[in-house]
């Protein structure tokens, strides 16, 4: 299988291979991704995305199918003939300013919360659609990222669910779409197309030779999620670490009480029905726009000297609205840091020091608040995604949390794409246990036991003044 994986700052096509005993993934194409401004607007290039997938599915040879995932939330509104009205605007982009406190007006956070079981984040599909206003009328579909790619494919129509429950339009209970809350705050039901399970078969695609396309876990951290490589019988959080930390439990069921609410917590929809209960960290997106203020200096030789800093030293707030949009980290971080009265790092180890820290403080509070909100006990963490590589994170994780952390596999995205694209196509893959159990067979699993290093509980203090 090839799995077009589709990330913030880049994308790739993975050849795949499954079965008894075999689950492999290679990089054949990797090309930059990332916010294109264009007058006043943050776009993202979506035709340089489908045409460098495309190239990277013909780059990866005989196949017996193909599946995308991507980054949430984004989308592209269609006319009546199926044609692109503009590009995808970038979730940064500063068109949802005020938005969410209009929709408050319409509808209360808890009915929100009550229907949807989503995070309230600014960018949310919701209140990105609301901004669109009268261009809504032009309008005849919307399509997530993923789903736009799948259409143009096959030219079927349709909206997978794991990604459909990133929206805020999505009725996490009952499955459907929340057609009288879309209609409450203006958004006409109309657009919203029909919704399918991650393993079905959307169509073939002709200028690929008839390959079959399958709709995977769509969101990105659905796909990785699948290749958690948790055994059945362990009381195991996750997190997914890339641009964002997605970070949290599974579930049988939505948790949407009033202390799942007031702490922030999402309910987004997993593959086999299963709920990913978990919030959205700011992550190594910091890091990343911290290195590029630096113009791209060497990271590992930075890790390193981040390591023989002191922990703890000062820590911000990685959620912290400050630091979502791109731009001067380091001088936000130094801003931060005398805000809460705490000196700012004095060098370049030290900010990195000081990032790795307030990013592991974050998995602390988020796993924990988890933990507390379902009544469930957490006995490791398992850290997949590029933050795997990251050994300095995940020794302060697993200090922060104060349990185990098993980190990897790094491609967990494209493993639990060619996973569900595999059952899709015939593999004896009944259910997330056996997927998982083909991960910890077949991966590299590293352990990081918590050293004692640190006192976590007062650097939260001391960040909360």
């Amino acid at each position: 299988m090839a799995a077009v994986d589709l990330g913030a700052s880049s994308g790739r096509v993975m050849a795949g291979t499954v079965g008894p005993s075999r689950l492999a993934v290679e990089e054949v194409r990797r090309f930059p991704n990332g916010g294109v401004r264009a007058g006043p607007a943050l776009y993202w290039d979506i035709l340089g995305l489908y045409r460098e997938s495309v190239a990277g599915i013909r780059e990866a040879g005989r196949l017996d199918g193909v599946g995308i995932d991507s980054w949430a939330v984004d989308y592209g509104l269609l006319d009546d003939r199926g044609a692109l009205l503009g590009n995808p605007v970038h979730y940064r982009d500063s068109r949802t300013d005020g938005v969410p406190a209009k929709v408050a007006g319409l509808v209360s956070a808890r009915s929100l919360y009550d229907v949807t079981g989503l995070q309230q984040l600014p960018f949310n599909t919701l209140y990105q659609l609301v901004s669109e206003g009268d261009r809504l009328e032009a309008a005849s579909t919307v399509l997530l990222i993923p789903d736009l790619l799948n259409h143009w494919l096959t030219g079927s129509i349709g909206a997978e669910r794991t990604n459909a429950s990133t929206t805020q339009l999505y009725d996490v209970r009952a499955r459907t779409w929340a057609t009288s809350l879309a209609s409450q705050v203006g958004i006409p039901p109309r657009l919203l197309p029909p919704l399918r399970d991650p393993g079905t078969v959307v169509g073939t695609a002709d200028e690929l030779a008839g390959l079959p396309v399958v709709a995977v876990g769509s969101h990105d951290t659905a796909s990785a999620v699948v290749a958690v490589p948790a055994s059945p019988e362990t009381n195991f959080a996750y997190i997914s670490s890339g641009t964002w930390s997605l970070a949290g439990l599974e579930l049988a069921a939505p948790e949407l009480s009033d202390e799942a609410l007031a702490a922030n917590f999402t309910n987004e929809g997993g593959v086999d029905g299963t709920i990913r209960f978990l919030r959205n960290v700011m992550g190594l997106w910091v890091l990343s726009e911290t290195l590029r203020t630096w113009s791209a200096p060497d990271l590992p030789g930075l890790l390193a000297a981040a390591a023989a800093a002191p922990p703890l030293a000062a820590v911000v707030d990685i959620d912290a609205p400050e630091f979502l949009p791109p731009g001067d980290m380091p001088s936000r971080i130094e801003a931060a840091c005398r805000a809460t009265g705490q000196r700012p790092p004095a060098d370049r180890p030290a900010v990195v020091r000081c990032i790795v820290d307030s990013l592991a403080l974050a998995h602390r509070r988020t796993i924990h608040e988890a933990a507390r909100i379902t009544g469930r006990q957490v006995d490791v963490i398992h850290l997949v995604g590029g933050g795997a590589r990251n050994e300095l994170l995940c020794q302060s994780t697993a200090d922060a949390c104060g349990v185990p952390v098993l980190a990897g596999p790094v491609e967990a995205a494209a493993l639990g794409n060619v996973l569900v694209q595999a059952r899709a196509l015939g593999e004896d893959l009944p259910d997330l246990t056996a997927m998982r159990a083909l991960v910890r067979e077949t991966q590299q699993i590293l352990r990081y036991d918590p050293s004692g290093t640190g006192d976590w509980a007062a650097a939260e203090a001391r960040l909360r003044g």
